[in-house]
């Protein structure tokens, strides 16, 4: 019996942030139910960050960013959702969706029921679900012993971080748990490799899930260069080192789907489709079709790869 399709698998889970989950969800979408987003939850900039500091709560402009992506179509209640306030008053950068995830959550017992209802609105059949339901900053330490704190700051690091971690620490979504051990296909990438893949990786109960799943892994790097200096420097093996090392297990990642400029010269044993990948429009953003046929191929070749053939079966 040979690899299965896409549209042949019952559960795909997707990992990341911003707009790299966006859009890797987006070129899934057709999956409906069958696909579900676990979101980074802490970003301090922006709307997000003033929200945050005003009111409290989890960062709400990754989730925001996916809902704006998965809308079906367009709306007046999508465009009311994406919709950003100018002008110089206290409203002004603010975005209407940030608000109303805001809102619902402080009329909602949990973070999740606010998103559930913007997807109801927005008419999203796929699950988005946030990494933690509590609030959460990332914090780095420096080689000179700086911490550095929120993800803004973190961003802007010209060098290397030696340790990354979660503040407070926190307990990952228990839904997102479950999905996790419901997978059939686990996707992480693409996005900012410090502030939107690593927070989900410094979750202890979210990588022991990792670890216990039988689902193939695949990651999905970037196209362009990092706007972080310190992540921009990285290579592709140091990126699989950090997290595989932070999920704790040996080689974890089966897959890989890169772009044609992706150096692999230090990189071997590992499942991977290499190809053009990029959008028309904004070439550091991903096809949605053509990432789609990517993640197509690489099912299609699974079987093929010995160190991650009982998980491809």
């Amino acid at each position: 019996m040979g690899n299965p399709t896409l549209a042949e698998l019952n559960h795909v889970v997707a990992l990341g942030g911003g707009h790299g989950l966006g859009r890797a969800m987006s070129a899934l979408s057709t999956l409906g139910s069958g696909l579900t987003g676990i979101v980074t939850t802490t970003d301090n900039g922006g709307s997000t960050g003033r929200i945050r500091r005003t009111h409290g709560g989890i960062a709400w402009g990754d989730t925001r960013n996916c809902l704006n992506q998965l809308a079906s179509g367009p709306s007046i209640a999508a465009a009311m959702f994406e919709y950003r306030f100018s002008g110089r008053g206290e409203l002004a950068g603010h975005n209407l969706g940030n608000l109303m995830l805001a809102a619902l959550d402080d009329l909602s017992v949990r973070p999740l029921e606010a998103i559930n209802l913007i997807r109801s609105l927005l008419k999203v059949e796929a699950l988005l679900i946030p990494m933690s339901e509590q609030p959460v900053d990332l914090q780095a330490k420096t080689a000179g012993g700086e911490i550095i704190y929120g993800e803004t700051a973190v961003d802007n690091l010209k060098e290397l971080p030696v340790s990354l971690r979660l503040c407070p620490t926190v307990a990952a979504t228990p839904e997102a748990l479950e999905a996790i051990s419901a997978a059939d296909l686990i996707l992480l990438g693409p996005g900012s490799f410090f502030t939107s893949l690593m927070p989900l990786l410094l979750l202890p109960d979210l990588t022991e899930a990792l670890r216990q799943s039988r689902a193939p892994l695949i990651y999905i790097d970037n196209l362009g260069r990092e706007l972080s200096i310190a992540a921009a420097n990285l290579r592709l093996r140091q990126k699989l080192d950090i997290m595989e090392h932070a999920i704790g297990v040996g080689q974890r990642i089966d897959g890989l789907i890169l772009g044609p400029d992706s150096d692999t010269s230090d990189v071997e044993h590992r499942l991977r489709i290499q190809q053009p990948l990029a959008a028309g429009e904004i070439p550091h953003h991903h096809d949605r079709r053509l990432l789609r046929d990517a993640l197509e191929k690489l099912l299609s070749l699974g079987s093929s790869m010995p160190a991650a053939v009982t998980r491809w079966r």
